[in-house]
């Protein structure tokens, strides 16, 4: 059973060198010897490295020794150097070791202190091709979230970033309760197996009945299972690219036009936004809001409460507190629209 443990990402450049420096120094130190026997004693390029060997490892000399007294003269000194570079290289390796420890279980330690502190989050199981474009998406935008991943080396960049990662198994009850399921806002299944994800949804579900739960479906006909696990919405990358493939081929003006968006080409871009009950919106129509005649931007659907959709919404609809608006127009526009909607500033 994979480990549910904080655990940090491979060793980095600086924490191997100790490492590389010890392997030098002994292949250094051996080189060395079999150079002075060869050189001294006349013994093949063989027996040197043998006698060598055995001298830095303090096995001793069996059946090759130094036979003269230049050979043996040499042997001492070489005993003394050998000996000592193999245990300052072992020392070296040993002191990195301890302290890799207890500096990763100091930094497991500060990790899991910061994540018990993180709420309305989002966790994101798996960081490969799909899961690293979702947590590059939410770090362009600063949202808060949680990485879980088996694969160490996965995360390296996450963890280079100061980001928020979890080395287990996103399946596990104790792993995504690590990662905060309680108090997170959504979790986004990524994992390349649709069982395996289909486990984690079930396992969501159970720890937190009001997650909003996004499902990676590999192969189409698991999308009815993970709706019914406990899935909110549920993303097949096979389909999507084959609809925008057809799209880009029979409407590509349409195509060009969703590309420049996604692209921020046009500094356009879409939002949601909830009208909440103290916002100069709740009450009022369309019409008589600064959504359209000061902010420019466009409400291209509204979402009631009950959960009706109102499609290009004209002048006379009225905004009701809890409606989704899901809105089209420039950052700036959005950020403003948005405080207004959650009742942070006026709209007059």
């Amino acid at each position: 059973m994979e480990s549910t443990r904080l655990q940090s990402p491979p060793l980095s450049m600086p924490r191997r060198r100790p490492f590389l420096f010890a392997t030098l120094a002994i292949t250094f130190g051996i080189s060395l010897g079999a150079l002075g026997f060869h050189a001294i004693e006349g013994w093949g390029w063989l027996d040197s490295l043998y006698a060598a060997t055995q001298t830095v490892t303090t096995v001793g000399y069996g059946d090759v020794a130094p036979a003269t007294k230049a050979g043996r003269i040499f042997s001492v000194f070489f005993m003394l150097i050998g000996v000592g570079i193999v245990l300052y290289s072992l020392t070296n390796i040993m002191q990195t070791i301890v302290q890799s420890e207890i500096l990763e279980s100091y930094q497991r330690r500060k990790r899991l202190r910061k994540m018990m502190n993180l709420s309305d989050h989002y966790i994101i199981c798996g960081a490969g091709r799909v899961g690293a474009r979702v947590v590059r998406e939410l770090e362009r935008t600063g949202t808060p979230f949680v990485v879980i991943e088996k694969t160490g080396s996965k995360v390296q960049a996450i963890a280079d970033a100061g980001g928020h990662f979890i080395v287990g198994d996103a399946t596990l009850e104790t792993t995504l309760h690590e990662a905060g399921v309680t108090r997170a806002r959504g979790l986004a299944a990524c994992l390349p197996d649709d069982a395996d994800n289909l486990y984690v949804v079930l396992t969501a579900r159970d720890l937190n009945h009001s997650l909003h739960i996004v499902a990676r479906a590999v192969e189409e006909q698991a999308e009815p299972k993970l709706i019914r696990a406990g899935a909110s919405r549920v993303i097949a990358p096979i389909i999507i690219g084959g609809h925008r493939m057809a799209q880009a081929l029979t409407k590509p003006a349409v195509a060009d036009f969703m590309d420049s968006i996604a692209a921020e080409n046009l500094n356009l871009g879409f939002e949601q936004v909830e009208v909440a009950k103290g916002s100069t919106y709740a009450g009022k129509k369309l019409r008589d809001t600064n959504i359209r005649s000061e902010l420019s931007s466009v409400i291209v659907v509204i979402r009631r409460a009950e959960g009706e959709m109102i499609y290009q919404p004209g002048g006379d609809v009225e905004l009701k507190a809890s409606d989704m608006l899901v809105v089209i127009g420039r950052p700036e526009s959005l950020t403003q629209l948005t405080k207004v909607a959650q009742g942070i500033a006026g709209g007059y």
